[in-house]
């Protein structure tokens, strides 16, 4: 298991869906999964750290869990099979652990209101995961595109 830490969220240019990006801390590898619009507000208003007036449905799972004594211990996205991810969300309590099957988006906002750890499996990564060097040289050459589709007039008052 690879621990990872939650980059960020983007939209799929072609598909207008929203990407989650997980990457290990060291920066080596990244992790994208498309999710639903929904499970994005709700991971993206935990990352904001947006306050709501009533508990949001992640919330309410949390208070549930932490109500009925346990804990979120960690999070695993362990499997990938036709495309779709799959999780596991590992409660520590008073019976011992508990593992709950879980879309990973869920398994995630879970975690993010927790402060549990998330970890990916390494057969997963292996098969889905981008290497960070890989993701920076895309960026690099996104970058690329853009600054050679420019002209002088692009830059306004500041003329090269």
């Amino acid at each position: 298991m690879v621990r990872m830490i939650v980059q960020g969220l983007t939209i799929d240019p072609s598909s207008n869906s929203p990407i989650l990006i997980l990457k290990d801390p060291e920066g080596e590898r990244n992790l994208p999964i498309w999710i639903g619009l929904l499970e994005a507000t709700a991971i993206a208003s935990e990352l904001e750290k947006v306050e709501f007036s009533r508990p949001m449905t992640h919330d309410l799972l949390r208070n549930i869990i932490n109500g009925l004594g346990y804990s979120v211990g960690k999070i695993t996205i362990n499997d990938l099979k036709d495309n779709t991810f799959y999780a596991k969300i590992e409660l520590m309590g008073p019976e011992g652990e508990v593992s709950i099957d879980s879309r990973p988006s869920d398994a995630i906002a879970l975690a993010l209101r927790a402060e549990a750890p998330i970890f990916v499996a390494k057969a997963v990564l292996d098969q889905s995961g981008i290497s960070g060097q890989d993701e920076d040289q895309r960026s690099d050459e996104k970058w690329k595109d853009i600054l050679e589709e420019m002209t002088p007039e692009d830059f306004g008052k500041y003329k090269m």
